[in-house]
């Protein structure tokens, strides 16, 4: 479906599921009928007379185009209601298989804890609705679910089982420890980069004073590049090298998805919030250290909708504001949530912790510094290059800030975005 929908496959499924709240589940019966054959226990059986890739090379074949009515939409191409609906139903497929495992394994080995990974397990939506509506009492998603992962299971496999150290289930010791394990630079190194480059900034000797100015740029609605710590090990930005916003912009989604991130205007941003006030935004009262969990947005903090948007369908309701935060408010009340403690990331919690005092509001946009189909920015340079060619309007690293109305062009560089391949 990520390819009969116009998305690369390996890579857009997580465009899929973002897609999926503006459309409705009408082929969900049509999946069911011929192509999925899903158990009670959550195993099922996949009709390959509708797929290509054991043989071709295209996913799916005629038959499915047969089945769906035409062809698969063509990459790049304006998305119509058809690929919402498509993206709705199988979303709800994915749900239903996995709630359908999880409860299975839960009656199995009676097990009050799940942990998950591989690259379903990045589907939040469907980690929500196990954490929500699942037998077990808390669940773990691997924060590099994906292939990369594969990296730190062999080591982690290594260090326990050839070398035969002890494992324990320390969680306070272990918490939020397999995230932060890129590389990170000291002041120093930020220091001679942003002098050999001969760059304008203003150096901060206290964090908090640097968290603070930070936090009072984020309140009067710029978008700040945040370069700080140890990078994050995973595809999702934790507040080491992430992009940050105002979420409570009723334009902020549409400034940094098209001039920024340069991406598809449907794809929604994702909050961060302070652990103590998750409950008071969201329908969720749990560590969500990943970004992993997506939770509804709660009914107090939603805004309800005239009579005249209630008839909006599909991609029309992108700009309609539904909530208090309507930046990071999905177009179905909910939101990919991290939950940040000073434990796990001192110096981000003190930013959001800045704009709550700042704002009332202990949530700011989280999404990943880089540009879409480049990976995240690794160090200074990447994270200033990146800095210069978008829209962002501040620069943090470390406890340097850079303002861009400071900073000379970037030269020689008209020809940047056709360096890697769009996602």
């Amino acid at each position: 479906f990520t390819y009969y929908t116009g998305f690369k496959v390996n890579s857009g499924e997580y465009k899929v599921m973002g897609l999926a709240p503006y459309g409705e589940p009408k082929y969900v019966e049509r999946i069911y009928d011929h192509i999925l054959d899903l158990r009670e226990d959550g195993s099922y059986r996949l009709n390959m007379a509708y797929f290509d890739y054991t043989a071709g090379n295209r996913m799916t074949n005629q038959k499915f185009a047969d089945l769906f009515e035409g062809p698969a939409r063509k990459p790049e191409s304006k998305i119509t209601q058809k690929e919402m609906d498509l993206a709705r139903s199988v979303q709800v497929v994915v749900e239903d298989v996995m709630l359908r495992q999880s409860r299975h394994i839960h009656a199995q080995t009676g097990a009050s804890k799940l942990c998950l990974s591989g690259g379903v397990a990045l589907n939040c939506v469907a980690n929500g609705r196990i954490h929500r509506e699942g037998p077990f009492e808390d669940i773990w998603v691997q924060p590099a679910a994906g292939d990369a992962g594969s990296a730190l299971g062999c080591a982690l496999f290594t260090w326990y089982r050839y070398l035969d150290n002890p494992r324990d289930a320390d969680k306070a010791a272990r918490s939020q420890k397999a995230s932060y394990l890129g590389p990170e630079y000291s002041p120093a190194e930020i220091k001679s980069f942003l002098d050999e480059r001969g760059l304008k900034y203003t150096e901060y000797t206290d964090d908090k004073v640097c968290a603070r100015e930070a936090a009072a740029l984020l309140a009067n609605e710029n978008v700040v590049g945040y370069f700080n710590g140890r990078m994050e090990f995973g595809p999702r930005a934790l507040g080491a090298r992430s992009i940050l916003g105002d979420p409570r912009s009723s334009k902020m989604q549409s400034v940094m998805n098209l001039k920024i991130k340069f991406r598809e205007s449907f794809r929604p941003f994702a909050p961060s919030v302070i652990r103590e006030d998750v409950h008071q935004w969201f329908e969720h009262d749990s560590d969500s250290h990943y970004m992993l969990i997506v939770a509804p947005v709660q009914e107090s903090v939603r805004r309800k909708m005239t009579n005249d948007e209630e008839q909006l369908f599909g991609i029309e309701k992108l700009n309609v504001v539904r909530s208090r935060l309507p930046a990071i408010t999905h177009v179905d009340y909910s939101a990919r949530i991290q939950t940040v403690t000073r434990e796990n990331n001192a110096a981000y919690y003190e930013l959001i912790s800045e704009f709550k005092r700042l704002t009332g509001v202990g949530v700011v946009i989280n999404t990943s510094f880089n540009v879409r189909g480049e990976p995240i920015v690794l160090d200074p340079a990447q994270a200033y290059t990146c800095f210069m060619r978008t829209g962002m309007d501040f620069l943090v690293l470390g406890n340097f800030i850079l303002d861009k109305k400071d900073q000379p062009a970037l030269a020689n560089d008209s020809d940047w975005q056709s360096e890697f391949e769009l996602d």
